[in-house]
């Protein structure tokens, strides 16, 4: 399996967050949640991390973070690797912790930034271990709400100047994502690398990807490095689904979302909805296709179509 593509600069800004080896929980009561949260207090002062928003959820956590020094890769083996030693000392063990390597989607921050805040902060509630995020004592929501002071390492003021420092207002936007379908930006991440408008993506691509290649051990940045156009799509949906317009139109949108890295509302115009249903079509026709095999076989004809063309 190739490594994960690590697009590092000075700057960067990233939803980051690591599993728990074999789904098992890697806090297992205050102590470690604490313990884990001095980490976060140390990967700030030492390696200049800041942190934007945070949540712990048992057998995971989730990190909005930015690197002013560029060095992802040093902050995040001081939390995992600090944590692991602490974990593994208390409990008289020795090995992995966390499951393979940490995922960090580089972010743009001025389209994501703020869904993101709110998507990790209902964390708990969608998971159900909670029925509001203010219940859940291991996350920064309650530091955003005014409902417990905020540590001297926690920033909330990229979030906050959206709302004028007004934590009424934080409040509401957080408690209107209860109402809405529980959908993830996160899922609308190109390669599971990049989240961001086209233009984000494209200022990328020619600053820190151009030079790296195509490696062969870095699958993620040939994703990249590749994507299909709309036109494309649409063009081998019809030649491979044509007989069959409404499955055609689903799978165009679901192909559209996944892989050609235009803009949501970009997508939704040439199909005649909005932002929120591109997404939402593409994840329906996947659910479906986990159940229906025939249907995975029709996507993955059109999908061979299209990577023959961009060989």
């Amino acid at each position: 399996m190739g490594r994960p593509l690590r697009i590092e600069y000075p700057g960067a800004f990233y939803h980051v967050t690591a599993r728990g080896n074999e789904q098992r929980e890697i806090y297992r009561g205050r102590a470690d949640c604490e313990r884990f949260l001095d980490y976060l207090a140390s990967a700030s002062e030492r390696y200049g991390a800041v942190i934007h928003v945070w949540c712990l959820m048992g057998n995971h956590y989730h990190l909005l973070m930015e690197t002013p020094e560029g060095n992802l890769s040093q902050v995040m083996r001081h939390i995992n690797g600090a944590y692991t030693n602490y974990f593994n000392t208390k409990r008289k063990r020795a090995g992995h912790l966390f499951q393979g390597r940490y995922k960090a989607i580089l972010v743009d921050r001025d389209a994501y930034a703020l869904e993101l805040s709110r998507y990790i902060h209902l964390n708990p509630v969608r998971a159900g271990m909670s029925q509001r995020p203010e219940e859940h004592l291991w996350s920064s929501y309650r530091n955003y709400i005014g409902q417990k002071d905020a540590p001297g390492w926690l920033y909330r003021g990229e979030i906050m100047g959206h709302f004028g420092s007004d934590e009424r207002r934080y409040r509401a936007f957080v408690e209107d994502g209860l109402a809405q379908e529980g959908t993830s930006p996160l899922a609308d991440a190109l390669a599971s690398t990049i989240l961001g408008r086209e233009e984000f993506i494209r200022e990328i691509e020619k600053k820190y990807l151009s030079e790296k290649g195509l490696s062969r051990d870095l699958p993620d940045l040939r994703k990249i490095g590749c994507r299909w156009t709309v036109d494309d799509i649409l063009a081998a949906v019809e030649s491979t689904l044509g007989e069959d317009a409404n499955l055609g139109r689903k799978v165009a949108i679901h192909l559209c979302h996944r892989h050609s890295g235009a803009r949501l509302r970009e997508i939704g115009e040439r199909f005649g909805i909005g932002e929120s249903a591109v997404s939402q079509q593409s994840r329906r026709l996947l659910l479906r296709m986990a159940d229906d095999e025939g249907l995975r076989e029709k996507v993955e004809k059109v999908s061979q179509k299209m990577r023959a063309v961009n060989v």
